[in-house]
């Protein structure tokens, strides 16, 4: 490298599928360039001139370095899973696509030589302990806080007698709002420190079951909160050790359905909206619907014909809910995509499962980018003002004389264009006291949650704004259907309502 066209090296690796015998290629670094520069492993029985010759129909010889690599390709030799030998060359090439990485791929050795980007990027990081870095985001939040205050404040004042006061408290927002995004990108961490564990344990986990599985990683560099780093490991890596056990077929089964004989597991990760949303697809059997209910039924749960795929792919998150057969050290005890789920929607995430028999499952996860500050919707009931998740909001509006209607069993439905959606009453639920004001007419926001929406019914939308999460169960306990509670502009609590706890009251 460098190369002009960066699909240049994608070339290089598609000789090796078009020219049987040649031997393989396969992409070191999860794909990604390193200092520049594009790697490969190959194992052939040509010569370096031959393999030379070869490149040269697609990129510049001189372009191109061939290299012994070191026994275990990065692992320390003698280690379990360190490859033996010495035939592989490296063959850098430089391509700036995005990173793509297999499990059956070896890792790099370390490079002998030595260059001065290294040691400029070793002058340029700084080493700051994770406690500094909370206080300082800390900080940042009572600045929000306060200006909120200094808003609400401002918004009684003559704007043509205090116009310099109220630009300069403007220009303050602006700052503070650069400032959180600053600060909160400090704790920001890409997710290739989460997939970067995968290929080594898949790599185990499909020897053990004798299958043959390819990882795939995409959206390494999109970056996580890293509070929400550390808790989102286990619940991916059971979703990954998963889709190897029960999605992954034996390769003998695949080929007899006209698959190839391994298997792809694919990682992604992506920002949507306010939101990172993380993927674990693979391309096995997917989910079988008649087994689902059978097996829901056998424990006794409420399995109708009637139910969506939707619905019946979320059976799998019922407590002990396994269709596993045989009870090993991989799968079958009983603990499993419950915990999964649980510990998700405690990080204020949720996850959405879609399968179709014989192609494959696709499971996604969804996080906010923080748990510190997130964008919210003011909402009054009666004398009372909580908090929306704007992620979860999806409309709103004001409350018809056909709007909502009761059923016999006592719960209402709102009527939202063509659908029926169940009707929560805040004021109702969260015991509000009755106000002496005459009554508005009201207001429903659409909220949505793992696939499900409900009608909120609230006195009056206040607005949007930033806030500040705290923790109730921290310094107080937890309370039903609340997440958290936030400082509102006047110095009041306000509680920041649980969406998805609402939205299951259907």
């Amino acid at each position: 490298g460098p190369l002009e066209h960066a699909s240049a090296a994608n070339q290089l690796h598609e000789l090796f599928d078009d020219i049987p015998g040649l031997g393989e290629m396969r992409p070191l670094d999860f794909g990604q360039a390193v200092d520049g520069m594009r790697r490969f492993s190959v194992r052939t029985s040509c010569s370096d001139a031959e393999l030379l010759d070869l490149f040269s129909f697609h990129v510049d010889r001189a372009l191109v370095h061939l290299s012994e690599l070191g026994p275990g390709f990065g692992f320390y030799e003698g280690n379990p899973g360190a490859p033996s030998g010495h035939s592989s060359h490296s063959v850098p090439t430089q391509a700036p696509a995005p990173g793509v990485a297999s499990s059956t791929a070896p890792r790099p050795s370390t490079s002998t030589s030595t260059s001065g980007a290294g040691a400029s990027v070793d002058a340029t990081t700084l080493r700051v302990s994770v406690d500094k870095v909370d206080q300082l985001i800390n900080l940042v939040g009572e600045l929000v806080i306060t200006q909120a205050m200094l808003i609400q404040s401002s918004r009684t004042l003559d704007p043509v007698a205090h116009q310099a006061l109220l630009a300069s408290i403007g220009l303050v927002e602006r700052n503070a709002r650069d400032l959180q995004d600053a600060v909160m990108s400090i704790r920001m961490i890409p997710m290739s420190a989460v997939f970067s564990r995968f290929p080594r344990m898949l790599r185990d986990l499909s020897s053990k079951l004798g299958k043959q599985v390819e990882l795939v990683t995409l959206g390494e560099a999109t970056e996580l909160d890293k509070g929400l780093i550390e808790k989102i490991t286990d619940p991916l890596t059971h979703l990954v050790r998963n889709s190897c056990d029960h999605g992954i077929e034996l390769p003998q089964v695949r080929t007899q359905s006209g698959k190839s004989a391994h298997g792809t597991i694919t990682l992604s990760a992506w920002h949507q909206g306010g939101s990172v949303v993380i993927e674990v697809r693979d391309d096995g059997k997917g989910l079988s619907r008649e087994k689902l209910l059978a097996k829901a039924r056998e424990r006794g749960l409420s399995a109708p014909d009637s139910l969506t795929d939707t619905q019946v792919w979320n059976l799998i998150f019922e407590p002990g809910f396994s269709t596993a057969e045989v009870v090993t050290d991989v799968s079958g005890r009983g603990v499993g995509m419950d915990v999964v789920k649980k510990n998700i929607t405690g990080l204020g995430g949720r996850v959405e499962i879609d399968s179709a028999p014989g192609c494959g499952m696709s499971v996604k996860v969804r996080l906010p980018l923080t748990l510190a500050i997130m964008d919210g919707m003011s909402v009054a009931v009666r004398d009372e003002v909580y908090i929306l998740p704007m992620a979860s909001v999806v409309e709103s509006d004001l409350v018809g004389p056909d709007s909502i209607r009761s059923l016999g069993s006592g719960s209402r439905v709102a009527k939202v264009r063509q659908d029926y959606l169940p009707v929560v009453d805040l004021a109702e639920l969260l015991g509000s006291p009755p106000t002496e004001a005459p009554s508005a007419p009201g207001i429903m926001v659409i909220v949505e949650s793992e696939g499900l929406r409900a009608a909120l019914l609230v006195d009056e939308l206040v607005g949007q704004q930033q806030v500040v999460v705290k923790n109730l169960e921290t310094h107080f306990r937890r309370i039903p259907d609340v997440s958290g509670a936030t400082i509102l502009g006047n110095g009041k609590v306000a509680l920041i309502l649980d969406v998805g706890s609402l939205v299951s009251r259907r």
